[in-house]
C-alpha cells in the first residue's frame, strides 16, 4: 500500500494536543497498519527574556501538522 503525505490544520497553540489525539485514535481504531509518520515539525529558537538568552523548541510552520496515511480504495 502505498503512503502518501497530508497535512493537517490545527489551532496555533493546540498542535501537541492534536498529534496526541490522533495517534491516540489510531491506536484505538485498530488502524496503525494505515498510518506511518505523524510529525511536529519544531525549530530551535534563541529568546532574550530579562536579559538573559534563552533557547526554546517552537513548532515550525505554527497550526501545522504532516502526517502520513496509506491511500486505497477501502480507506
Amino acid at each position: 500500500m502505498a503512503m502518501k503525505w497530508y497535512v493537517v490544520h490545527t489551532y496555533s497553540g493546540f498542535e501537541k494536543q492534536v498529534v496526541r489525539s490522533l495517534k491516540e485514535h489510531i491506536k484505538n481504531s485498530g488502524l496503525q497498519h494505515k498510518f506511518g509518520e505523524i510529525l511536529l515539525p519544531t525549530e530551535e529558537a534563541v529568546e532574550w527574556t530579562s536579559g538573559q538568552q534563552r533557547t526554546r523548541a517552537r513548532q515550525f510552520p505554527p497550526r501545522y501538522g504532516p502526517v502520513q496515511t496509506a491511500t486505497g480504495d477501502d480507506t
